[in-house]
């Protein structure tokens, strides 16, 4: 059964977004191109069930919010990076960060210490700007438990980013450049 050139060029069209997603998200980029290419193959694969009338982003990051809950599930942990290691790993890439790499060292950070529950909504909506709708739809949860994640994530992270961690036990971040 050969996929239809149009389904193909908006699959394409995705892949920019989808990739975004999955790097905030995972904070890896192996991972996270590896997430990408199992929802690809999966969209690929299940091309006849797409149904034109719903947004093409939506329904791929759908597959591939299934692809890495699968995962989580079959390793059992999440994978943290501690932001020393965080620092050794951009050192080790070489290339130019951006004019404020303590910033985006500090965010990276603290997105990584949010819960999967916060993070996701937090980053669909904000990042891939989702609609609140159209988030709850890929996570498969209620809209008013996308607000309230996403309402509780971004006060996590603004705690985290001042300093001021909402995890007793938490070591706050602190930036050095």
């Amino acid at each position: 059964m050969s996929v239809p050139s149009t389904f193909r060029q908006q699959l394409l069209g995705t892949i920019p977004r989808l990739r975004r997603y999955a790097r905030s998200l995972l904070i890896d980029a192996a991972a996270a191109d590896d997430l990408v290419q199992t929802a690809l193959e999966r969209a690929l694969s299940h091309w006849h069930q797409f149904d034109q009338q719903r947004d093409i982003l939506v329904w791929v990051i759908s597959i591939a919010h299934n692809a890495h809950m699968d995962t989580l599930r079959r390793s059992g942990r999440l994978s943290i990076m501690d932001p020393h290691e965080l620092q050794t790993e951009q050192d080790l890439r070489g290339s130019d960060p951006g004019a404020d790499v303590g910033l985006r060292m500090d965010l990276v950070a603290a997105l990584q210490r949010l819960s999967i529950e916060q993070r996701e909504p937090l980053l669909l909506v904000t990042v891939e700007e989702l609609s609140y709708a159209e988030c709850a739809e890929v996570l498969r949860i209620p809209i008013g438990t996308v607000m309230s994640r996403i309402s509780r994530g971004r006060a996590a992270l603004r705690a985290l980013l001042d300093g001021r961690a909402p995890v007793p036990s938490a070591q706050p971040l602190r930036r050095v450049v």
